[in-house]
């Protein structure tokens, strides 16, 4: 029997047998289809992370007050003690550092914006000129916060567009006064639109002078320290010169948490990674369910099929001819299913896209293979023992419409 006349044999059964052909379809497509959307959906989230940290900008390094250690305790927690706070005279300290060519220091909170009558709750975030090359803002128009000293105290301030249009209606905000709290400030700067950046929108927030925000909230503590290496190869040299240089000035306790943005990506990467591959495994349970239902299917298929069994046999096909004949059947079933589910799933991410167009969507090379391979494996696998045992049946007996 020729491959050709084995497809075509194949082919005729499944027409016949259309109700039986679009369950296994439907088993084989929901399978695949489930490995492509669930694995899109890892990949999706890893890619928007990385993106998100590539908006901080490139070099980076984050000093965060207080040390990590193994257990997530801080030391001196359990004694009773907190970690010394970053200042000004720190990020002073590291911006002296070899290695370094911006230092941004970061003071964030919440308080009341108003002009006029009009009055709003932001979030509000103090630094320095550094900020907008070493975190990556865009200003729409006017101008970023002045150079100068960190500890000068400048009423100036820089606001998202959403904030200029709520409190300047038809107006534009630039050299106009706003109130902070019980400051007051002047408008220099508009920021553009950028979305989300870690969690904040550009368009709904306020910059003010970090020494200006620290009177605002009555803390000299920083949030963040935001450096920015002068090469990638700086960053660790200036990470590890950044640790020592903060130890000196506390006392030799090193009390501080020093990443690199390559650390804080890598470790992402980890996470999202192992996420989409539990999600993979998961979504495969279905294929295996699929696998199950093929076995189950061709074997009423071999019971319904005696009498054509017996035939071929009595024209002197071997066993070899008729197990390749059901496995075929079983084998095309499982690479349309595959196929099938494989469009329906770059489908479902199609959608899923045009909903969240953030989250860039799309499946992974090697779980595309992998859903196919698997697919077609378990209709091989699947398809063996219905094939066998009819492979076996006595060709007389079969005539009969005996099994």
């Amino acid at each position: 029997m020729r491959f050709r006349d084995l497809v075509q044999l194949s082919l005729d059964s499944a027409l016949r047998a259309r109700m039986r052909s679009i369950m296994l379809l439907l088993a084989m497509t929901i399978g695949v289809a489930a490995v492509i959307a669930l694995t899109s959906l890892g990949e999706g989230a890893r890619r928007y992370v990385a993106g998100e940290f590539q908006s901080l900008g490139t070099r980076l390094v984050v000093v965060i007050p207080g040390r990590s250690e193994t257990g997530g305790v801080a030391p001196g927690l359990l004694a009773g003690e907190t970690p010394r706070d970053l200042t000004l005279s720190d990020a002073l300290a590291v911006q002296r550092l070899p290695g370094v060519e911006r230092v941004a220091p970061l003071v964030i909170g919440s308080a009341p914006i108003s002009a006029g009558a009009l009055e709003r709750e932001a979030p509000v975030m103090g630094s320095s000129a550094d900020l907008l090359p070493v975190h990556g803002f865009r200003l729409a128009r006017g101008q970023f916060l002045p150079p100068g000293e960190l500890s000068r105290d400048t009423a100036v301030a820089v606001i998202g567009d959403n904030i200029a249009r709520e409190l300047f209606p038809g107006r534009d905000a630039i050299g106009r006064n706003i109130r902070i709290g019980d400051r007051r400030f002047r408008v220099i700067g508009i920021l553009g639109d950028q979305g989300r950046m870690i969690g904040m929108d550009s368009q709904e927030l306020v910059i003010i002078p970090v020494s200006a925000a620290q009177a605002l909230f009555n803390s000299e503590s920083l949030f963040r320290l935001l450096i920015q290496a002068r090469t990638r190869d700086d960053m660790y040299r200036v990470r590890a010169a950044t640790i020592e240089a903060i130890k000196l000035r506390h006392q030799g306790e090193e009390d501080v948490t020093v990443i690199t943005q390559d650390a804080l990506l890598a470790t992402f990467d980890r996470i999202f990674t192992a996420l989409t591959l539990t999600l993979a495994g998961i979504a495969s349970i279905s294929l295996a369910v699929a696998g199950v239902l093929i076995m189950n299917v061709m074997l009423v298929s071999v019971s319904q099929r005696t009498g054509e069994v017996g035939l071929l046999k009595a024209l002197g096909a071997t066993r070899l001819q008729i197990t390749a004949l059901f496995l075929t059947e079983a084998i095309l079933l499982s690479v349309a299913g595959a196929v099938a589910g494989l469009l329906v799933g770059l489908g479902v991410d199609w959608i899923v896209g045009k909903i969240y167009p953030a989250l860039p969507l799309s499946p992974p090379v090697w779980a595309v293979v992998l859903a196919i391979v698997v697919a077609i494996l378990s209709g091989v696998v699947f398809g063996l023992m219905p094939a066998r045992r009819a492979a076996r049946l006595d060709p007389v007996a079969a005539l009969a419409g005996r099994r």
